[in-house]
């Protein structure tokens, strides 16, 4: 398996070539297009050549060990082919992670939805808790953000928000994220001190290009309504505020962040295409689910994925039985812990698939 590899070297090298060529400098869409495939092939054929120099290595050791009468030669030469074996099993492990199919989705910006579930105000607010979590982490990545659609309620929680998550590896990291999240605290309006379930949902969803997902705009009604703020205050006595049905499948997308109409309609449409894309997609997902073992990367809204107890200050992803005693880190952002492992099962369950 590992001997054919030498076409991806062959590639990235010749790649390397075209990349300090004048003439494909001055074409910037050819230059970018280059670009990105170099980038991904090079950790490919980095651990490539780790590895073939570790069977080149591990070859003349054994060699030494063969012809070498001299005792502490041959010690060494033992010593050498110990360490070298175990490195060469390392690198192919890493190699086979590295061969897995890409995600085509893993390079996308990202629409965050998320809703509160059961636990009427109490989950509004755990919704406005999950969406401080996760603007939080994507401001530590260098990702930026942006409201796309709010309902807030009076207390300050929010019944939804869509947001637009635009950053490298957006898609990758948060994938895993869709699903019914579910709070166990003390809530404010509490007075005898009882723990209260709440729960909120979360979708993550690809932002979806127009070549990717056409929409006939005779299968649209779009209705203009007056923008306005928790509890029905005017925000403007304009009718900025844009509501799209899509008629064949009845979605409905609502957005009223942006003074102006049109940069309403503009974003609506966006979560409209991710929703769509989101939905075919999701179909695909089922059938490969059924193949697959672990339920790590399916996206299954309905599944409850993960629990916030705060008076234990634990997290737990039911997934993959990860339970954290940092409550507060996480809240605040601190997720590349629990996404590392995710990705980590998941990635052991498309090996295991292919086994």
């Amino acid at each position: 398996m590992f001997e054919n590899l030498q076409v991806f070297e062959n590639r990235y090298e010749e790649l390397t070539l075209k990349l300090y060529d004048p003439q494909t400098a001055g074409d910037r869409e050819a230059f970018a297009a280059l670009m990105k495939e170099h980038k991904e092939l090079e950790p490919i054929v980095e651990a490539y050549r780790a590895w073939r120099q570790c069977q080149q290595d591990l070859a003349g050791a054994r060699e030494l060990l063969e012809s070498e009468g001299d005792r502490e030669l041959r010690e060494l030469a033992v010593e050498e082919i110990r360490e070298r074996e175990e490195r060469g099993r390392a690198l192919e492990e890493e190699l086979k992670l590295l061969l897995l199919p890409k995600d085509p989705n893993d390079e996308k910006n990202v629409i965050l939805e998320i809703r509160g579930g059961t636990g009427g105000e109490e989950a509004a607010l755990f919704a406005y808790d999950l969406y401080r979590m996760y603007t939080a982490y994507a401001q530590r990545r260098g990702w930026r953000t942006e409201i796309v659609g709010l309902n807030e309620t009076e207390l300050g929680g929010f019944k939804e928000v869509s947001v637009l998550i635009d950053g490298e590896g957006a898609w990758s990291r948060l994938k895993y994220e869709s699903g019914a999240h579910r709070v166990q605290r003390v809530p404010e309006t509490e007075t005898q001190g009882r723990i209260h379930t709440s729960a909120a949902t979360v979708a993550v969803l690809p932002e979806a290009e127009e070549v990717e997902v056409h929409i006939d705009p005779k299968d649209l009604q779009i209705d203009t309504f007056r923008s306005s703020g928790a509890g029905g205050q005017h925000i403007n006595k304009t009718s900025s505020a844009i509501r799209v049905t899509h008629l064949p499948t009845g979605m409905v997308v609502e957005c009223q962040d942006e003074r102006s109409q049109y940069k309403n309609k503009e974003k609506a449409l966006k979560v409209l295409r991710a929703r769509l894309l989101d939905q075919e997609q999701s179909k695909a997902d089922a059938q490969l689910a059924q193949e697959r073992k672990s339920q790590v990367g399916s996206g299954d809204r309905s599944q409850r994925i993960r629990t916030y107890n705060f008076p234990q200050s634990r997290v737990t992803d039911h997934r993959i039985g990860l339970t954290l005693y940092k409550l507060e880190e996480v809240l605040a952002g601190d997720l590349d812990e629990i996404i590392d492992s995710l990705i980590a099962a998941d990635r052991a369950s498309q090996l295991e698939a292919q086994a």
